[in-house]
């Protein structure tokens, strides 16, 4: 990492921000700073909304608690939807994709499921992360012993295992098989004849989407739906899926819990989910609160 660095000066007038691993503690809980810091962004006249792999519904408690405004983008942008859960635009994957896509999955003997419309598909109930799922997005899934028939208007595919090395490969393997079509990556946006996006949204799961429905679309949709420039838009997140977006909004923050490799990808890092990570990114690096020399280095550091 260089050296500590001040924080950007330049206009922000919308921080987009992931959901777990960055907006809420491990335990999927709001902090009051953080809903302090974010009451502080709107009294300072920025525009504050959230991208997630979630459903929509898993978003529900937050958009509530928070009493958004504004579109939010669950599926990483393969949904955008109003406050009040109507939806605005839906980006859906190919029933042929669809098929592909659980073949590979299931090749590397990870579990599927399938998310189509606001219904959560798996064949085991109590597979690996199901329950864990289910308390997080707050609906059950529905168990069925094929997938067929339901290969239409499906917004994710997701595999998952907790060998991780097997979700990071298949991630890879994913990537390759679509090659010139695969929007994953870092520089990862939108455009092109792509037909999928392929990324983990936590180790042990690996998220395949419409190639739109990735979080730098997210960042150049919510540019054009709010008339707000990309360079005023900020990012906060701490995944590989997160990518994306910083690299297509004009200020990055990766979380202290992000893996080495996204946090190279940000300009900057502030502390873990666990340590008011994101409260201390609104303070410091989009208010600009306080001197930068005030910053104690062991907990923010900057990649610009």
């Amino acid at each position: 990492m260089n050296p500590i660095s001040s924080p950007k000066s330049s206009k922000i007038s919308l921080l987009l921000a992931d959901v777990d691993g960055t907006l809420v503690t491990k335990e999927k809980i709001l902090t009051e700073r953080t809903r302090a810091a974010i009451h502080k962004l709107w009294d300072a006249g920025i525009r504050f909304t959230i991208t997630s792999g979630r459903p929509p519904l898993g978003m529900k408690m937050i958009v509530d608690a928070l009493k958004l405004t504004g579109p939010i983008a669950p599926f990483n942008g393969g949904l955008f939807v109003y406050p009040d859960f109507s939806t605005l635009e839906e980006n859906v994957l190919p029933a042929t994709t669809v098929q592909e896509v659980i073949k590979m999955i299931t090749a590397h003997h990870l579990d599927v499921w399938i998310y189509r419309g606001k219904d959560w598909f798996v064949h085991e109930r109590h597979g690996p992360h199901v329950d864990r799922e289910e308390w997080t997005v707050k609906f059950p899934p529905t168990v069925v012993s094929s997938f067929d028939g339901l290969f239409d208007n499906v917004v994710k595919v997701v595999g998952v295992s907790d060998d991780l090395d097997a979700v990071a490969k298949c991630e890879t393997d994913v990537q390759q098989a679509y090659s010139q079509q695969v929007r994953c990556q870092a520089g990862a946006s939108s455009g092109g004849g792509e037909q999928v996006s392929a990324a983990r949204s936590q180790p042990y799961y690996l998220d395949v989407t419409h190639h739109r429905a990735n979080k730098g679309f997210v960042v150049d949709r919510l540019s054009q739906l709010l008339g707000i420039p990309r360079q005023e838009i900020a990012t906060i997140g701490d995944m590989p899926n997160d990518v994306p977006m910083f690299e297509r909004s004009g200020l990055s923050i990766a979380m202290g819990n992000a893996s080495v490799e996204v946090q190279q990808q940000a300009q900057y890092v502030t502390t873990s989910y666990e340590e008011e990570g994101f409260a201390n990114a609104v303070e410091w690096f989009i208010l600009g609160n306080g001197n930068a020399a005030e910053i104690p280095k062991n907990l923010f550091r900057s990649t610009v």
